[in-house]
């Protein structure tokens, strides 16, 4: 339960900080001046895509909070050991790392209204992110050659999981990015393509602090985390 209420105490805070940066506090009854004047401050202070992805995040991080949970839990009645790390599992995360980068790349050239830079940036943060993808089926094959199978113990049939859960949103993240591409590449101006980009950009920060945060856990670098969880529990 600790691990669970830890982890949601930073992703509310995370969504909150977020929200707030959006004018989501905003008192339009004081402002002066033309309603057009005042972005944000109509009915709506958030655009409804932004509301959905907060709370699509907000979902998103209270399931892997209970994926954690059970593992931690798990682990800790059969007294197991996290997996071994492949070494390309460090390599993934630094072509995550490298992917989450591009694109906030993408969102700043979005916002100079420099469009060669927003194409540049979505283009790599793609090509990256279908690289992580095939890196991570790589590391899947090798813990197979290595006699970690899905059902040989829950250590590996919990990594399969959460790691396999974790790259479906990433695919569904990648659907988003190839949209933006086609948008990007159709005569759209890069003031256009802020938003979505900007939302895009959101999304794949989360996944990545999201992976940091279940390779430090799934891998023999989370011994000292569970500890610490099943002394909280205890």
């Amino acid at each position: 339960m600790s691990i669970i209420v830890l982890f949601l105490a930073v992703i509310a805070a995370i969504i909150v900080w977020w929200l707030s940066r959006q004018r989501l506090a905003a008192k339009p009854w004081l402002e002066e001046g033309a309603l057009g004047d005042f972005p944000g401050t109509g009915a709506l202070a958030l655009p409804p895509a932004q509301i959905g992805l907060g709370v699509f995040l907000a979902v998103v991080g209270s399931l892997f909070a209970l994926l954690m949970s059970a593992y931690s839990m798990r682990m800790g009645i059969i007294d197991g050991k996290p997996l071994p790390a492949p070494q390309i599992l460090w390599l993934n995360t630094g072509v995550l790392v490298l992917s989450s980068a591009a694109l906030q790349g993408a969102q700043l050239a979005a916002k100079r209204g420099d469009l060669g830079g927003t194409r540049a940036g979505l283009f790599a943060a793609a090509a990256l992110a279908l690289a992580f993808l095939v890196g991570q089926l790589l590391a899947w094959r090798r813990l197979a050659a290595a006699g970690f199978l899905l059902s040989g113990n829950p250590a590996s049939s919990f990594f399969y999981l959460i790691t396999g859960i974790h790259g479906l949103h990433l695919v569904g993240g990648i659907v988003a990015l190839g949209r933006m591409n086609a948008r990007a590449w159709s005569g759209n101006r890069a003031a256009d393509l802020r938003p979505g980009v900007g939302l895009c950009t959101v999304y794949w920060h989360f996944m990545l602090v999201l992976w940091l945060v279940l390779f430090g856990l799934l891998t023999r670098g989370g011994d000292d985390f569970l500890a610490i969880c099943r002394s909280l529990a205890a």
